[in-house]
């Protein structure tokens, strides 16, 4: 039997580094890059006799995604000592939580090879970073322990085993990342390793019941190697299995230099990690006016204003998606559109500068939409130029390019640099008569049935008039011509 011939089942484990300033249990800074163990103190040092002081943010934010995602936010929730000895954690366990997690249920839709899918959540719960070991400091290939994330707030997002291919499972991951975002809870930076994921995979005959033994995958931080390493564990077990072997239930890391997942030590069930109630923090109690204020909170969600653009503006699917990919580009654009305004028309041409040119200009500069000197009400002047007829392609990317350099009002930069277009009907005229009289071939395969040659026309017009004719004038004065 081939891999084709079994079912795929995949379930995420989402880490996502909350957006807080300081650490769940201390005033500590949250701050990426630092010297190594800069941003300590006995608290997260876990030095003896220190108490943890619950960061009362991150359960705003946890509050805030299990709502996004539709989970149940339950009114108690219980901090749990997760048991095991790593040189990154220095007190010997983890504070997280087990029985009583902060949201369960709920789920996120995605879509692939255009079929929706609704994957389930298990649960949402709270929990703190450990720190980082650090090899080869030393020719001797001696390591060391950086315990600035240690501390750090973490959510921790466990799926139901309802994926059934590794592009589910990339979708997946890319809408939950997009969702949190959006929410200001995670910046999404999968290269620092603020949002990361551990990956369960098993494999069973095509069609069984009985969901094979699990491996998981641990701590990967990029949709490439998260592909790479679950196509490889999946050959790895199905191998195994058609072998007559069985798949052992442990945990095993991905070597992106190999491709390949390797055996990281037997997986750990819940008992083996000694959980237990953490006795220096008292239950976390939400009150539904708190859930109610977070709700309220709630921004539109990027799917919702996804379907919204589809459904009211009449985009294409492919542009709302480009749009809604960054909650700070959709507010932008929300922006060019009540200065521009929302018929279908106006909306597409505004969708098309945002998505091409402008989108270009950004990627070359690298800014976020708050940091460009083009400002909504800039792009929505320009639109209304093209719209107007009164700058033309060529010279409406000119004056944009210009307009995001300097923060100049498009119009300003028309007029100075004379990007106007030409809709003068005798200088366009002169410019028809003078490409027809130089062409007589061309005109005489044009008149036997050749139109296709209407575009060469143009073109020629265009060219002589250095491309600030009106399109619109120069295509009627050439049809007037050559089939007068």
């Amino acid at each position: 039997m081939a891999v084709s011939d079994h079912d795929v089942v995949l379930g995420l484990e989402v880490h996502a580094q909350l957006l807080t300033r300081s650490k769940i249990f201390c005033g500590c800074s949250t701050a990426f890059g630092a010297e190594p163990n800069a941003h300590v103190c006995p608290v997260c040092l876990g030095l003896p006799g220190v108490l943890p002081s619950l960061n009362r943010r991150v359960v705003e934010m946890a509050v805030r995604t299990g709502l996004a995602l539709g989970c149940s936010v339950r009114p108690r929730s219980v901090w749990a000592r997760k048991n095991y000895f790593y040189p990154d954690l220095p007190k010997g366990y983890q504070i997280s939580q087990y029985e009583l997690p902060i949201c369960e249920g709920g789920g996120l839709d995605i879509t692939v090879g255009g079929a929706e899918k609704r994957v389930r959540l298990t649960r949402i719960h709270m929990e703190e970073d450990a720190g980082k070991n650090v090899h080869g400091l030393a020719a001797d290939g001696s390591s060391g322990v950086d315990l600035n994330r240690a501390g750090v707030p973490l959510l921790e997002i466990v799926s139901e085993p309802d994926l059934r291919s590794v592009d589910e499972a990339v979708e997946y991951l890319k809408e939950l990342r997009r969702l949190l975002v959006w929410l200001g809870v995670n910046d999404g930076n999968l290269e620092e390793g603020s949002f990361r994921c551990d990956a369960n995979v098993s494999v069973k005959p095509r069609g069984a019941e009985k969901l094979g033994q699990r491996c998981e995958i641990k701590n990967m931080n990029s949709f490439r190697f998260l592909r790479q390493a679950v196509d490889y564990e999946v050959r790895r077990q199905v191998e195994i299995v058609e072998a007559g072997g069985r798949v052992e239930q442990e945990t095993r890391l991905f070597d992106p230099d190999r491709g390949e997942t390797r055996a990281m030590r037997s997986k750990e069930d819940a008992h083996d990690y000694r959980y237990f109630p953490e006795p220096d923090l008292p239950p976390v109690r939400v009150e539904e006016a708190f859930v109610e204020e977070q709700r309220r909170a709630l921004p539109e969600l990027p799917q919702a204003r996804e379907r919204r653009y589809v459904r009211e503006l009449s985009l294409p699917a492919a542009d709302a998606a480009l749009l809604t990919a960054e909650r700070q580009v959709a507010d932008y654009f929300e922006e060019v559109l009540a200065r521009h305004g929302r018929t279908p028309e106006a909306a597409k041409r505004a969708a098309n500068w945002m998505n091409g040119e402008v989108a270009r200009l950004a990627n070359e500069s690298g800014l976020a939409p708050p940091s460009w000197k083009l400002r909504p009400e800039g792009l929505a002047e320009l639109l209304g130029l093209v719209a107007a007829g009164t700058v033309g392609g060529p010279g409406a990317k000119q004056a944009l390019e210009e307009a995001f350099r300097t923060g100049a009002a498009p119009a300003a930069v028309v007029q100075e640099k004379g990007l106007a277009q030409v809709s003068d009907q005798g200088a366009i005229e002169a410019a028809v008569d003078a490409v027809l009289a130089r062409s007589p071939g061309e005109v005489e395969r044009y008149r036997a049935g050749n139109k296709k040659l209407m575009g060469f026309f143009v073109g020629q017009v265009m060219k002589e008039m250095k491309g600030k004719g009106n399109p619109a004038v120069v295509n009627a004065l050439l049809q007037k011509r050559l089939e007068g």
